[in-house]
């Protein structure tokens, strides 16, 4: 079983050179057909929320530089055969974080509560409406079906962001300037 706390405390300053904040270190099931398993770093610029392919591939070759220096020493970080996968949280992104459940407050999201879980007499695991916010470690949100809940932020599963208008609306688009440029170099080599 890999120790994504370990994992955390390793990457986290890898990010933090960079300039930028991680939100989610993950271990997924990797695409059919690849095998094993894959590393999943979300990080932000906190300029932006977001990373560009560039920031990206910064901090893919730092993280994979510092796991391998580590692997040749004899720690073993990831049992078994996995590949590294960095990326920007994207708008529907992930609330991790107490100033995720902050910042997006107003916003529409779906939290999934873990199992066992034996709050709020309703039944339910999943909900999904506007989020509230957190206070003392309370995520607090408006279900569209039974209203108010308070999550208690330790027994929740996963949270993320759900795609409105609203949300796109309030998110700070990347930076296209170069965006002419590349085209114009694509086609002129199309037409060579």
């Amino acid at each position: 079983m890999t120790d994504l706390a370990r994992l955390t405390t390793l990457i986290e300053p890898e990010a933090k050179a960079l300039g930028f904040e991680l939100v989610r270190v993950a271990m997924m099931p990797s695409e059919a057909g690849e095998g094993g398993e894959a590393l999943q770093i979300m990080a932000e610029d906190p300029a932006t929320g977001q990373l560009i392919i560039e920031q990206c591939a910064a901090l893919s070759r730092r993280v994979s530089e510092m796991m391998d220096a580590r692997e040749e020493v004899g720690e073993v970080l990831i049992e078994g055969a996995y590949h590294l996968e960095v990326s920007s949280p994207g708008i529907d992104r992930p609330l991790t974080r107490d100033k995720d459940f902050a910042k997006w407050a107003g916003h529409e999201a779906r939290i999934v509560m873990t199992k066992g879980w034996s709050g709020e007499d309703t039944g339910k695991r999943v909900f999904k409406g506007e989020l509230t916010g957190i206070d003392g470690g309370i995520v607090t949100l408006t279900d569209s079906k039974t209203g108010e809940v308070s999550l208690p932020q330790g027994q929740i599963h996963s949270a993320k962001l759900v795609l409105t208008d609203a949300l796109i609306a309030a998110t700070q688009p990347l930076d296209a300037s170069g965006a002419d440029e590349i085209e114009e170099e694509t086609k002129e080599k199309a037409d060579d």
